[in-house]
């Protein structure tokens, strides 16, 4: 099978991961087999990029800045939070990846990124334009259908699960705080909170409660749930994902006057934690502390699963695999083997049946009571955290990589 000459392309979309440099590893040291392609560019800032002619040669950094991509947090190409709207931007689009000869576009990124990817792949073959598209999942989220898990998740569940294992015994041992709210990234789809639940080891251990934004949240069920475990054990450990919402869908850290109504006071905003530990302070009387660990779920490169990073650099490696096989407008995804050891190989799936489509926790995986989850949504995250990365270290930190960056000039 003869297969098309010409540059590839990788970018970088929506909120960076842990391992999200570990596809960009996979996809260049992969790319670099193969003879059909001459230069391997990277986009600043995503399709964003592309479209300025912001464009970098990966073929000039070195080697070792490549590889240490495995273990460097963030998105070293540079992410972008851009829609494209109108077929004119489209068309803009192709006429950046015409102008540069690029016939591989590699797209890291979500939901939304895989809408454009797919848009993007539809659009060229319309326009008569030989191009190979290929998805490469990321989020730590874990809202991509069609694959078993979306790389980055593991790791924001393994350092998520820590934090709360060490933030229990925290306040296990601390008379005065009796009750725990942990904040965890998760709008739509509660894995993340659910994740957490991989750090109780005794069945005193926290987190006691943990809410997800799949079941409508009750704020009497709530307060009813926080004061039996009070009672019980004198401490309460709750996480919620930041999207619990009441059951007309309001967002509990948005919805002031919903939550005033129904709570009877006016609520501060600052979140779903602080909105619920103000709440608690009048119902149960308590010393409350709340805690949002923001940005750090999906930047902590230091404490990532290593299975995570083994993952995030096969889907990079195989979308080129596919891509040199001819496929195009896919996705790559994780499936996982049956087995009682963890092993996963890469799939694909069209892009057009992930875009804009996602995965939600199986209400079966939720306790019926809605505030904890059940042993198999243990089961299933439990493998995703394991393997402990090996860092490079200097004056004690971790060492990670920068990309030198060496633009080219448009012609």
């Amino acid at each position: 099978m003869s297969r098309m000459k010409g540059n590839a392309l990788i970018a970088q979309s929506g909120g960076p991961t842990a391992v999200i440099n570990a596809s960009v590893c996979g996809v260049v040291q992969e790319a670099l087999k193969y003879s059909e392609i001459n230069h391997i560019y990277g986009a600043q800032n995503g399709i964003l990029g592309l479209i300025k002619g912001r464009l970098f040669d990966l073929r000039r950094e070195k080697p070792e800045t490549i590889s240490r991509l495995k273990n460097t947090p963030g998105a070293a190409l540079g992410s972008v939070r851009y829609k494209l709207k109108t077929e004119e931007d489209y068309e803009n689009v192709i006429n950046a990846l015409k102008k540069h000869d690029i016939r591989y576009f590699f797209y890291a990124g979500g939901n939304d990124s895989m809408d454009t990817a797919d848009k993007v792949n539809k659009l060229a073959a319309r326009m008569g334009y030989d191009l190979c598209c290929m998805g490469v999942p990321k989020t730590v989220d874990n809202d991509l259908p069609f694959t078993d898990h979306c790389p980055g998740f593991g790791s924001a569940a393994k350092y998520l699960a820590t934090t709360v294992a060490e933030a229990w015994i925290d306040q296990r041992d601390l008379p005065s705080t009796k009750i725990m709210i942990v904040e965890t990234m998760g709008r739509h789809a509660g894995w993340m909170a659910g994740s957490t639940a991989l750090a109780k080891r005794y069945d005193d251990d926290g987190p006691h409660l943990i809410y997800l934004p799949e079941v409508p949240f009750d704020i009497d069920q709530f307060v009813n749930d926080v004061r039996d475990i009070y009672n019980a054990i004198d401490r309460v450990m709750i996480v919620v994902s930041e999207g619990i919402h009441l059951a007309d869908g309001t967002l509990v850290d948005q919805a002031a006057t919903a939550v005033r109504d129904a709570f009877g006071h006016a609520a501060l905003g600052g979140g779903a934690s602080r909105v619920l530990k103000e709440l608690l302070d009048r119902e149960i009387g308590a010393k409350s502390r709340f805690m949002v660990k923001a940005t750090a779920q999906r930047a902590a490169a230091h404490w990532a699963s290593q299975t995570d990073i083994d993952e995030a650099w096969m889907v990079g490696a195989k979308a080129v695999e596919f891509a040199m096989q001819g496929h195009s407008g896919m996705m790559v995804t994780i499936e996982r083997e049956p087995g009682p050891v963890y092993k996963s190989r890469a799939g694909m799936v069209e892009l057009a049946r992930v875009a804009n489509v996602e995965h939600m926790v199986p209400r079966e995986w939720i306790n019926e009571r809605g505030n904890y989850v059940e042993q198999p949504f243990i089961d299933y995250c439990a493998p995703l955290i394991e393997g402990q990365p090996q860092f490079e270290y200097h004056r004690g930190l971790p060492v990670y990589a920068r990309l030198e960056k060496h633009f080219i000039v448009p012609e």
